[in-house]
């Protein structure tokens, strides 16, 4: 068997994708080398990827001072898990009315949609509803107000809009009605762009910690985990502030070495980016390939 001759092209083409995959690692790698570096030592700076001086004393620092950290976690879970398949079935649904040339007020109500990218009632009017609807210090509130995205509609409906208009009308022919078009061949067939719209949701819901702050801190068991990092992060900074200021005493300039916000903050960053990491390969394949591929031969 003859072996391949790589060309000059070949070679280009290498390089390039080697210098994309640096640029692209390297913050993250970064961040991590930060995160177990010694903090007094990562102020001195040329830190690149691996730590000069290996410790864990940022992660105990985030772990041993917070009790709640392991109800918040279960909490940014549960809302990621249940906010994320609500939402997409909402907006799937939502989508496929929206795709129905049949459906009469599909021009005014996306227009409707289209403006909420735009306009914002503001943060005031929104509390009130809120507080109006009784969902403080309810869970729901995670959940239901982010049930639909405009953007998230619009990606799914644009794709439903690009499916073959043969395959609902064979449907139709065999009798099917709405909801079995809906959930037996547009479902399926959109998988790519609800796992796009997934992923865009989960990270959203994850990330969430303002919510929290506005409806629902003062109720330890509803708190989440970036809100609990947020905290962390806010106290570090201001015992920083407060020891670099006059009348520290020694014991605690001491303690103020082991941790500064920075190092704090890299570890917060691994530790809220981790779970996405995670997930992002399940779902990544299906923004490559498409399942509607040869479905009907014209």
């Amino acid at each position: 068997m003859k072996s391949k001759k790589y060309t000059k092209t070949d070679f280009v083409i290498a390089l390039f994708m080697l210098a994309v995959i640096v640029v692209t690692l390297y913050p993250f790698l970064n961040v991590l080398a930060v995160s177990l570096n010694e903090s007094v030592d990562t102020a001195k700076g040329g830190l690149h990827i691996l730590p000069r001086k290996f410790t864990w004393n940022n992660y105990a620092e985030i772990f041993s001072n917070n009790s709640q950290l392991l109800r918040a976690f279960f909490n940014s879970v549960l809302r990621t898990v249940l906010g994320t398949a609500a939402g997409v079935f909402c907006t799937s649904v939502m989508a496929y009315v929206l795709s129905r040339r049949d459906f009469i007020f599909r021009k005014p109500v996306s227009i409707l949609l289209i403006l909420t990218m735009y306009i914002s009632g503001g943060l005031i009017p929104s509390y009130i509803l809120i507080r109006n609807l009784g969902l403080i210090n309810n869970f729901a509130v995670y959940i239901l107000p982010s049930l639909l995205s405009a953007f998230n509609v619009i990606v799914i409906r644009s794709f439903i809009d690009g499916l073959p208009d043969a395959l609902e009308e064979s449907a139709k022919i065999d009798g099917a009605n709405d909801f079995v078009i809906f959930f037996k061949i547009i479902m399926p067939l959109c998988i790519p762009a609800i796992a796009t719209v997934a992923l865009f949701i989960a990270v959203g819901q994850w990330n969430s910690w303002f919510d929290t702050y506005l409806y629902a801190r003062s109720n330890p068991k509803m708190t989440t985990l970036q809100y609990e990092l947020m905290k962390i992060l806010d106290n570090t900074s201001q015992s920083a502030s407060s020891v670099a200021g006059a009348g520290s005493s020694l014991e605690q300039m001491q303690n103020a070495k082991k941790t500064t916000p920075e190092s704090i903050k890299m570890a917060i960053t691994i530790i809220a980016t981790v779970p996405i990491l995670i997930v992002y390969p399940f779902l990544q394949k299906y923004f490559v390939t498409g399942l509607t591929l040869g479905a009907v031969k014209s």
